[in-house]
């Protein structure tokens, strides 16, 4: 690492705030109130309308019964989140239409950037070659002297560990003199990534204007960094600057719908998304340029009260980063026709499960921090909507279970036809099935219309019709991605609202690094996964058949992918069915039919890597054989803290026991483990001793 350059980092306090204490900005900016009034009065608008709608289809009786009401404020609640989504991907819409322009490529600039890739048990073949393949494009714009490269580690493995010291050394032999590559591990990933970028920044952080913050899997051109670092150098009062990161890369069928998904249809979404926010934006934790100064002066973030998972460490720690930085007086915008910056996707539907559940924790646990002294009002509207994404799963669910109630209650239950109410008539649960219809069709209309707008723009861009196999294959390519998530709806309903009821619990998630390279799932652990959700399937369809047939016709989608879960779970991670409908040119995106290349360039830095066996290699093994690796691992290891007499560490006493009883460099790989392997390679005494060992 360079030498340290601090810059203080306080932790914030949520419950006051001090406006003299943030920034001043050096002009004024106006708001998007125009764009927020579409978006939120016509969104409430469209709930008030659909709401009306709602009770004139349960109150055709005359008189409305409880658990009617039930059913109208949970349809209520569910409808104004799809009505929000709907107003934005409008504006979105209207914006795009129009057209947005990139700037020319600044001649020059006068700040210095630290590309920081934070990782965790990660493969270093993948990270390193898009580290190289980032800086190869960054240097090709003639103003690559303005950045340098840090990877940020917070490995727990011991073999990820020394496989990403061996990966970033031969990078930087290759680099040479001037390489500006730099690493650092961590003893404890200590607050996990958000500590790291934290403690980089306090360290570090002094000697650099920005810091572009990537995931282990993000690519971004050299053109699109450089507009980062151009946009924050022209905007005195940014504090952070996010890109809209493209999937690529992707070949699993569930990954090649998602891929296709964010291509067509998410720009709309984020457009309108970056036009009512305005300099009240949203960070997403990567593919990001953030002001150093700013993120230190704002972005200490405290520990909760209380255990998780609602108090603790914060879990998706970027919303409450940018709210933060909001609050002391930065802006916080997104650059959503910048191109060039991309990501990577889960391979299968329980690959994203699993990385949802530590989001779905994440998201709940904003419910303690909404109410943060001093942040803007866009930004609780930011926490609110994360809230509502995973809070809307159980909601639906209710939905679904009092809708079946009441049709019970209808084919059952019989009148009360003397009531302490004098009536003519007995009051019992009818619905208006004309005006019913009616509704699902425009509640189906407003669901979809954010995938028809982004279909429609595709449509008229002639590069991008052509590149996704043209028109005919484009309408089939959406039909398809509708489908497969109409089927993986109910699937995501139930996984989401065990995750909140878990959540709800006081159960924690732990934080396990993401599966990125293709491949499926073996079939018994899809049939664990899945199992109760089939049967549930399958109980609701043959109940729902048997009360009525209206039921049934009503809830078949949710029944279908249900009953379903086991092989559509299956078929989503596997690359053959990915790549049969690559083939047959449908799912396409334009940049997987012309792949970028950076994306090129980094695929075969990544084989080339692979075939060195970095990954695969022991670290025990690595380190005994390579007298020169051991020699720099203990000397990139940090000065070790003096130890109290008395406090022993027992993986390190374990390890000194059994490196010294071993005769040989085998039976103290064999005998050692994990946690007493990562305690040695923290030692350099018992480095020392394990270099020692017979062969």
């Amino acid at each position: 690492m360079p030498p340290e350059a601090p810059l203080p980092m306080p932790v914030q306090d949520l419950e006051r705030w001090d406006p003299a204490a943030g920034h001043r900005p050096a002009s004024h900016h106006a708001k998007p109130w125009l764009a927020r009034a579409f978006v939120f009065g016509g969104a409430a608008l469209l709930t008030a309308y659909g709401a009306l709608q709602m009770y004139e289809v349960v109150a055709v009786s005359g008189g409305t019964t409880a658990l009617q009401y039930v059913l109208l404020a949970l349809f209520t609640l569910n409808f104004s989140w799809i009505a929000l989504a709907f107003t934005g991907a409008i504006l979105g819409f209207l914006v795009l239409l129009r057209g947005l322009k990139t700037p020319a490529l600044p001649a020059r600039l006068t700040t210095r950037t630290a590309v920081v890739m934070p990782v965790y048990n990660e493969a270093t073949a993948r990270t390193f070659a898009g580290v190289e393949a980032m800086r190869a494009e960054i240097d090709a714009t003639g103003l690559g002297d303005a950045f340098d490269y840090f990877v940020l580690s917070d490995s727990t493995q011991g073999d990820a560990w020394i496989a990403e010291e061996r990966a970033f050394l031969a990078l930087r032999a290759r680099w040479g003199d001037d390489a500006r590559l730099y690493y650092r591990h961590r003893p404890k990933n200590h607050h996990r990534k958000a500590g790291n970028i934290g403690d980089f920044v306090s360290r570090w952080g002094g000697a650099y204007d920005h810091m572009l913050v990537l995931d282990a899997d993000s690519l971004m051109t050299g053109p699109c960094v450089v507009h980062l670092a151009a946009a924050m150098e022209a905007d005195p009062d940014a504090g952070i600057i996010q890109s809209l990161p493209l999937i690529i890369n992707r070949n699993t069928l569930f990954a090649r719908v998602q891929q296709f998904a964010a291509r067509i249809y998410g720009p709309v979404i984020a457009t309108g998304l970056s036009v009512w926010s305005g300099r009240d934006g949203n960070y997403w934790g990567h593919n990001a340029i953030i002001r150093t100064r700013a993120f230190a002066q704002a972005c200490g973030l405290p520990d909760l009260k209380g255990k998780p998972p609602f108090g603790g460490h914060v879990l998706s720690h970027d919303f409450v980063e940018a709210a933060l930085i909001r609050r002391a007086g930065w802006s916080v915008t997104m650059l959503p026709a910048l191109p060039g910056s991309y990501e990577e996707s889960p391979p299968s539907l329980i690959d994203v499960a699993v990385r949802d559940r530590r989001w779905a924790q994440g998201n709940l646990q904003h419910s303690r921090i909404i109410g943060t002294a001093g942040l803007a009002v866009a930004s609780r509207q930011h926490f609110a909507t994360g809230i509502a994404g995973y809070v809307a799963s159980p909601l639906w669910l209710a939905q679904l279970v009092v809708g079946i109630a009441l049709v019970l209650q209808t084919a059952y239950v019989r009148p009360e036809y003397f009531t302490s109410e004098f009536g003519l008539y007995p009051v019992w649960p009818r619905f208006d099935p004309v005006r019913a219809l009616q509704l699902f069709g425009l509640t189906m209309g407003i669901l979809l219309a954010p995938k028809f707008l982004g279909l429609f723009l595709a449509l008229i861009d002639r590069p991008v019709r052509r590149a996704c196999g043209g028109g005919i294959r484009l309408v089939l390519s959406s039909l398809i991605e509708i489908l497969l998530s109409a089927l993986i709806a109910p699937i995501a309903m139930l996984i989401q609202s065990g995750s909140v009821f878990q959540i709800l619990l006081g159960r924690d998630t732990g934080w396990n690094p993401q599966r990125r390279d293709d491949g499926s799932i073996p079939w018994g652990d899809i049939v664990r996964r899945h199992r109760w959700h089939m049967a549930l399937g399958l109980v609701t369809g043959v109940a729902a058949f048997a009360i009525a047939t209206s039921l049934f016709l009503w809830m078949s989608p949710t029944i279908l992918g249900l009953v379903l879960a086991i092989p559509i779970s299956w078929a989503s991670g596997q690359l053959g069915l990915g790549l049969g409908l690559k083939r047959l040119g449908l799912l396409m995106t334009p940049e997987e039919r012309d792949p970028p290349a950076i994306a090129v360039q980094a695929g075969v830095l990544a084989r080339r890597n692979a075939e060195a066996g970095l990954d695969d290699a022991d670290a025990l093994t690595a380190l005994h054989a390579h007298p020169d690796l051991a020699h720099a691992h203990a000397a990139m290891l940090p000065e070790a803290a003096p130890r109290p007499r008395g406090a022993i560490d027992p993986d390190q006493a374990l390890a000194q026991a059994k490196v010294v009883e071993a005769d040989g460099i085998a039976e103290a790989r064999a005998w050692l483990t994990p946690k007493e392997r990562m305690a040695l390679l923290h030692d350099r005494a018992l480095l020392d001793r394990l270099g020692r060992l017979a062969p």
